[in-house]
C-alpha cells in the first residue's frame, strides 16, 4: 500500500482517527486521571480538543496545502514554469513526552500522516495509561505498516534511535534532546526538537496586576506546573511586588481553595523520582504561600517563593512543576542581567500597558513565542508556528507548519522546448559582456 502520495488515502485514514478518538473521550479523560490525576477540564481542555481541532484543521486544508505551488519563473531561464512540491520524507520517528502525553503524541503524528510519511511512535512510559489507550487508538486506525505505536521504557527509545530514519520528531528535555540530535547526526536524518528553557514572565508596574495575577497562576499552576511553556520565575517591578503576591495568593485560593489537596482540579506529580526532585528545591524560609507535600500522593501545593539568590538551585534550571519563583527589577539593565544569564527560553511572557517597554523587550530578546498580557495560550492557534529557539528547540509545526515540517520542499522546473537561447552554452567567445549585462538586471 503507498500510504504517502494518495492524499485521499490519507485524509481518509485522519478522519477515521478523528472518529476513533471522538468514540475514546471519556478513555482519554480516565487514564490521564489515572496516570497523574489531572482533572477532566484540563484533560479536555488541553489535550483531546487540541487535538480534535487539529485533526479537523487538517482534514480540510490538506489538499491545499499538499498541491504544488507554482512560484514566478527567473527571467533567465525564460521560458519556463517553476513550482514546488510537498514530498514525503519516508520512515518518521516521533517521541512523545509525559507531561501532555496524549496531544504531544498525536499532534505531530497527525502532520506527519497528513504529509504523506509512515510513522513510528514511542510514547512516554511515565504514562502507562494514556500511552496504552494511544496505542490501543492507532491499532483501531492505521494499518501496522503504516503508524505503529512501540510501548517500552527508555532502552526501547534508545534502540529505535539507533536505526535509520528519514526524520525524527522529539519533545522532551534539552538534555535528551541533544542525545537525540547526536543519534540522529549519524545518518545526517532531519530532526525537530521541542525542548524547554527557563521561562521569564515579566511584570512591570503598568500592568493590570488582577488580572495578570489571574493569567499567571492559571497558566503556571494548570498540569501542576508540569508545562514546557509555563512561566518558570517571575521578574516583577519593585514597585508592585508586594500588591502583586497578595493578588496570586488570593488567585490560588479561589483556583484551588484553603487546601489544594482536597481540590479536583489541581494535578499531581508524575512520579517520586520528580516529586523528590522538585521538593529538594524548596528552601523553606523563602516560602511566601503554599510548600506543602505529600510524598506517598506525589502532592506539591502550589508554591510561591521569594527568589532574592540568582545562584540558588531553584534558579539553575528549568522547573517543571508548581513552584513559581519571584524575582524583582528596578530597571532594564536588572532585566538583561537577569534573562542574560540563561539560553534562549521557549517562552517568554510580559505584563505590561507600556508599549514602548513591550517594543523593547520584543525587540532585544530571543524566544520561541510568547504572550502580551497572558500565559501559555499562544499554543492554542494552529495558525502560530509553535517551536524553541537555540537550547529551547529547533524547527517547528502546528497546523501547516506540521505539515510543512514533515515535507520536503522539491523545487521543480520546467522549461520550454520550442525555443532555445543559445548565450548560456560554450564556445562563449565573446560572450562574456553580454553576461554580465544580463546579470546586472538580476
Amino acid at each position: 500500500m503507498h500510504f504517502s502520495h494518495d492524499i485521499r488515502f490519507r485524509k481518509e485514514t485522519l478522519q477515521k482517527l478523528l472518529h476513533n478518538i471522538l468514540l475514546h473521550q471519556a478513555d482519554i479523560v480516565e487514564a490521564l486521571h489515572k496516570d497523574f490525576r489531572k482533572p477532566a477540564f484540563e484533560t479536555i481542555m488541553s489535550e483531546s480538543s487540541i487535538v480534535i481541532s487539529d485533526l479537523k484543521h487538517t482534514i480540510k486544508n490538506m489538499e491545499s496545502w499538499a498541491r504544488p505551488k507554482k512560484v514566478r519563473a527567473s527571467l533567465l531561464n525564460f521560458p519556463s514554469r517553476d513550482y514546488i512540491y510537498s514530498e514525503p520524507y519516508g520512515k518518521v520517528l516521533v517521541i512523545s513526552p509525559w507531561n501532555y502525553p496524549f496531544q504531544l503524541s498525536f499532534l505531530p503524528l497527525i502532520a506527519a500522516v497528513a504529509a504523506g510519511n509512515s510513522v513510528v511512535l514511542k510514547p512516554s512510559e511515565l504514562t502507562p495509561a494514556t500511552s496504552a489507550l494511544v496505542s490501543k487508538i492507532i491499532r483501531e486506525t492505521f494499518d501496522v505498516k503504516h503508524v505503529v505505536a512501540v510501548l517500552g521504557d527508555a532502552t526501547i527509545a534508545a534502540d529505535l534511535l539507533k536505526k535509520k530514519w528519514d526524520y525524527i520528531f522529539f519533545t522532551g528535555s534539552t538534555a535528551v534532546g541533544k542525545i537525540v540530535a547526536k543519534a540522529a547526526a549519524e545518518n545526517l536524518t532531519p530532526i525537530t526538537l521541542e525542548l524547554g528553557g527557563k521561562n521569564p514572565c515579566i511584570v512591570d508596574h503598568t500592568a493590570n496586576l488582577k488580572l495578570a495575577a489571574r493569567r499567571i497562576v492559571w497558566g503556571k499552576f494548570m498540569n501542576a506546573g508540569q508545562t514546557c511553556i509555563a512561566p518558570d520565575y517571575l521578574l516583577v517591578h519593585t514597585k508592585i511586588k508586594g500588591k502583586l503576591i497578595a493578588l496570586l495568593q488570593a488567585e490560588m485560593e479561589q483556583a484551588y481553595g484553603g487546601n489544594p489537596e482536597a481540590s479536583p482540579d489541581f494535578a499531581r506529580i508524575i512520579n517520586s523520582g520528580h516529586w523528590k526532585r522538585l521538593t529538594a528545591l524548596i528552601e523553606p524560609y523563602k516560602i511566601l504561600y503554599g510548600g506543602q507535600s505529600v510524598e506517598a500522593e506525589r502532592y506539591l501545593s502550589p508554591t510561591l517563593i521569594d527568589e532574592f539568590n540568582v545562584e540558588s538551585a531553584l534558579m539553575k534550571g528549568e522547573i517543571f512543576g508548581p513552584i513559581l519563583p519571584i524575582l524583582t527589577y528596578e530597571n532594564e539593565d536588572d532585566i538583561r542581567r537577569t534573562l542574560g544569564r540563561y539560553e534562549k527560553p521557549l517562552s517568554l511572557y510580559l505584563f505590561t500597558e507600556n508599549k514602548e517597554f513591550e517594543k523593547r523587550i520584543l525587540r532585544h530578546y530571543s524566544f520561541g513565542g510568547g504572550c502580551i498580557n497572558d500565559t501559555v495560550v499562544h499554543f492554542s492557534n494552529k495558525r502560530l508556528p509553535f517551536g524553541g529557539v537555540g537550547q529551547s528547540g529547533m524547527g517547528m509545526y502546528h497546523g501547516k507548519y506540521g505539515f510543512d515540517t514533515f515535507s520536503h520542499k522539491k523545487s521543480v522546473l520546467k522549461k520550454a522546448s520550442w525555443i532555445d537561447i543559445t548565450i548560456r552554452y560554450a564556445p562563449y567567445g565573446k560572450k562574456l559582456k553580454w553576461i554580465k549585462r544580463i546579470m546586472e538586471w538580476f
